[in-house]
């Protein structure tokens, strides 16, 4: 855990030093010394290259919440914007379990769920909660739902997430509780476009009596990361709760100072290159 002495810094912003090639450093994580083999942000030649990239990192997404057990049904939809057509969506389809999605069973949906490329239907849910965030926030570059255990418990609460470690402080002031449509099955416009209206300004959204979603304006790979780092959270508040005993919660500058540095978008994604490098290794059907 970091303390509120970190670094000796009275604030959250730090100066990083360029690595020893002179390339500027972004994150804490990134390494000093140059050479080293260390995950990096791709650059694009085109549309159809990045295309191609981010479809392979949804479909590893999806096999990331098949590993966590994440699977319920049909339920759980995970999205990300086309590079070339913003106003169309990459997602899971219909009654495909997470485990079995691959490249070629994807399809591309517009905002009304009209299914632009590919076989398989769209989940209504899915299109309805997801295409009215992505159609009300054009910043929203991805985005995931799941019906999950410990998640679906906490939402029952209506309470935030306490600050009680360094993991639930990368969501710090970038959660909130959703009351509206809560327990409802999201399949009409009107009750859609009211849960997206509050669901685009956090990384995390706790959809009371529902369950968790999260949104990214940088990658599916960060939404998918911080999705399996928020039910984590609710899997940790569960047991801390359950033993009655009143948790030590860290200070708003140490929860800051870990939302920055350890939590961000940055980071969601870096995360999840160990879980990308590890599926495509042992799962290579998902390029199928």
């Amino acid at each position: 855990m970091l303390d509120d002495d970190h670094h000796g810094h009275s604030d959250v912003a730090i100066d990083l030093p360029n690595d020893s090639a002179g390339r500027k450093r972004t994150s804490i994580y990134q390494p000093e010394q140059a050479g080293l083999i260390f995950p990096e942000i791709p650059t694009f030649k085109n549309h159809a290259e990045e295309r191609e990239y981010r479809k392979q990192h949804l479909v590893a997404a999806c096999r990331a919440f098949a590993m966590h057990g994440f699977d319920y049904g049909f339920a759980g939809h995970l999205t990300v914007r086309d590079p070339e057509h913003p106003e169309l969506y990459w997602t899971n389809p219909m009654c495909v379990h997470f485990s079995q999605v691959r490249m070629s069973n994807l399809i591309l949906a517009d905002h009304d769920g009209r299914v632009v490329e590919g076989k398989y239907a769209i989940n209504r849910a899915g299109f309805v909660l997801h295409g009215a965030v992505h159609e009300e926030f054009p910043e929203v570059m991805a985005m995931c739902h799941a019906h999950t255990t410990y998640g679906t418990a906490w939402c029952t609460t209506g309470r935030e997430l306490d600050m009680i470690s360094q993991d639930a402080a990368a969501f710090y002031k970038s959660h909130a509780v959703i009351g509206a449509s809560a327990g409802a099955v999201a399949v009409e416009k009107n009750s859609g476009l009211s849960v997206a209206q509050q669901i685009g300004r956090n990384r995390g959204v706790l959809h009371q009596n529902h369950g968790l979603l999260t949104c990214s304006h940088h990658s599916i790979d960060d939404a998918a990361f911080w999705f399996i780092a928020l039910e984590r959270a609710c899997q940790q508040q569960l047991l801390v709760e359950a033993t009655g005993i009143k948790p030590q919660t860290v200070s708003e500058k140490t929860a800051r100072y870990s939302r920055e540095h350890v939590g961000s978008d940055y980071i969601g994604w870096l995360h999840f290159q160990t879980l990308y490098s590890h599926i495509a290794a042992t799962q290579p059907d998902m390029f199928a």
